[in-house]
């Protein structure tokens, strides 16, 4: 019974999407002539876009792992300073207690510079995701309308904004365009999410002689608004109020995110910076 029903609803399905292929709205051949230059000036519009956002990801990238890179050195300066050998300033009171709090003071410091940096990427990304859904070209107005018009948001649900199917630049219809964008736009996403795991890693990072540090997990919200964000880059579901797992491109990890190691040894810190500079997820001989 189960199979003869999901066969009805196939069926259903399939009439409801041909009822709904017969309502797309057919352009007259001479606005499709008008229709073809438009939206060649709007995908080269939101390539412009992409390649600006692209240089910003680049720019933020770099101050983030040089604030990654303060923060590691503060780290690890708070925990090999008992075994430092001072000299001469070994006898003034309390100087290891002090050093070591001030060292504490500029991790805190690097780290918030971190945050920020993490934040200017995710803008990045919603920019760059916005951007990939905005390659196709409607028509603005009646199609009957003496004055041709068009625009990159709808304002007829039967316009699907692709001319028809019509080829924009030699060959290639928008909807090509749009998959290679979206297949841009992806190598950025999964690179923003592992980079994410690195910032709650070097976050959570502290000394037993140093105060109670931040105790972030993967599944907190990093800055107010967060979540709202990466909803948009679809690595964050409301109705499940999960993160999709971090991975490196092409390869699958079914391994849950475990709790931040609080002290991590130089050579796991030599690591994060590593990977944070490598940018594994983004193929840039493709590009």
């Amino acid at each position: 019974m189960a199979t003869l029903d999901a066969t009805a609803s196939c069926s259903s399905s399939a009439t409801n999407l041909q009822h709904s292929s017969s309502k797309i709205l057919q352009l007259s051949p001479s606005v499709t002539r008008l229709w073809r230059p438009a939206a060649q000036r709007n995908l080269r519009n939101q390539w412009s876009k992409l390649a600006s956002y692209r240089q910003q990801w680049a720019s933020s990238s770099s101050k983030g792992r040089s604030h990654a890179t303060d923060l590691v050195n503060a780290y690890l300066s708070q925990r090999y300073m008992p075994a430092m050998e001072l000299g001469v300033l070994s006898d003034m009171p309390n100087i290891r207690k002090k050093a070591c709090m001030k060292l504490f003071k500029q991790q805190g410091l690097h780290g918030s510079k971190l945050l920020s940096a993490y934040k200017d990427m995710v803008t990045v990304i919603t920019h760059m995701v916005n951007t990939s859904r905005s390659m196709r070209c409607f028509l603005k107005g009646a199609s009957s309308s003496p004055l041709v018009q068009f625009s990159s948001l709808s304002e007829d649900i039967n316009d699907v904004g692709d001319g028809g199917g019509v080829p924009v630049f030699l060959f290639w219809p928008v909807s090509s365009f749009e998959k290679l964008a979206e297949e841009l736009v992806q190598m950025f996403i999964l690179e923003l999410n592992l980079k994410r795991l690195l910032v709650v890693e070097l976050l959570c990072i502290s000394c037993e002689e140093a105060p109670h540090g931040n105790q972030y997990r993967w599944s907190d919200e990093l800055y107010p608004g967060e979540f709202d964000d990466l909803g948009i880059c679809s690595f964050h579901s409301k109705e499940i109020g999960e993160l999709i797992p971090p991975k490196i491109k092409g390869f699958e990890s079914h391994s849950p995110v475990i709790r931040p190691n609080q002290e991590p040894d130089h050579e796991i810190l030599q690591v994060y910076l590593t990977t944070w500079l490598a940018e594994v997820n983004i193929d840039t001989y493709s590009q």
